[in-house]
């Protein structure tokens, strides 16, 4: 059964099955639904009961960036890790990369890299953030963007890996590159698809995405060989970084498929929001 909104007058706020917030910090017109509530485009994880934001307007979703929700964390760590490779890049430009020396297509690799970040998380901070637009066409515009996002963050992974990685072999530098950009290529169009975005093409935009990030096994291991093997000691200083790299994604990939912690404490808030419970509690 629904969870019903209920209000507290004694402790002035708000609760919706396991979210408490006060309704002096929520603009007119947001409030937060269960599942069960929730239009059915929006039901992606059953696991997460309650705190939806849903049915709002473009400015609604706006102002939603403020009310403590399921997506809050979403939100604000994207926005926060695009405001540190902003930062990052603004610190390195103007004294690292001077500092060490660099030449113009260090500039131009690095700009590159960090800018292809930043467009990764504004992407997936716009998708967090409209994803409880009204309307679905709207919503699944900017699933696809996000989905885009996600590409360009794999395109600024491999582009400064693969130039460094073959600095002095050019033709491997500039196949590996090539490969690369037409593999980016071949996502985007395969995003224009009608049913890309569609449940039944789940498994296959899963399989596209790790495909292409899995492709970068093959210039690594060539890297290694051209480098002399592992016995090298620049492959024993890089390799460990790149395996390390490659652990943390494939962590990243297991825990969204299973849908881990949701799935073993289904209808549990978030560790932000038993602080956000503490507090209320305190205050009431």
């Amino acid at each position: 059964m629904p969870q019903k909104l209920k209000l507290h007058k004694s402790s002035h706020y708000i609760e919706l099955g396991s979210y408490q917030y006060w309704p002096v910090l929520v603009p007119r017109g947001i409030r937060l639904y269960t599942f069960e509530q929730i239009p059915l485009f929006l039901k992606e994880n059953p696991y997460i009961t309650d705190g939806y934001r849903a049915h709002l307007t473009s400015k609604l979703c706006l102002k939603s960036i403020f009310v403590l929700s399921n997506e809050t964390v979403n939100i604000w760590t994207h926005l926060l890790g695009f405001l540190l490779f902003f930062l990052l890049g603004v610190n390195d430009m103007s004294t690292v990369l001077p500092a060490s020396g660099a030449n113009r297509e260090d500039y131009v690799i690095y700009c590159i890299g960090l800018f292809c970040f930043q467009v990764c998380m504004l992407c997936s901070v716009g998708y967090h953030l409209f994803s409880c637009h009204r309307s679905e066409k709207t919503c699944h515009r900017w699933l696809a963007l996000d989905y885009a996002g996600i590409s360009v963050g794999i395109l600024g992974c491999y582009i400064p890996g693969v130039f460094y990685a073959f600095y002095c072999n050019i033709f491997w530098r500039q196949v590996y590159l090539v490969i690369v950009l037409a593999l980016i290529l071949a996502i985007f169009s395969a995003q224009i698809h009608p049913h890309y975005l569609s449940k039944e093409w789940q498994h296959l935009r899963t399989t596209i995405f790790c495909s292409v990030a899995g492709y970068g096994v093959i210039p690594a291991i060539h890297w290694v060989w051209l480098n002399g093997g592992f016995s090298s000691a620049v492959v024993q200083l890089f390799l460990p970084r790149v395996i390390v790299m490659y652990l943390i994604a494939g962590a990243a990939f297991l825990f969204y498929i299973s849908k881990i912690p949701e799935r073993c404490f289904p209808g549990e808030p978030s560790c932000l929001t038993h602080l956000f419970h503490n507090i209320t509690n305190y205050l009431a």
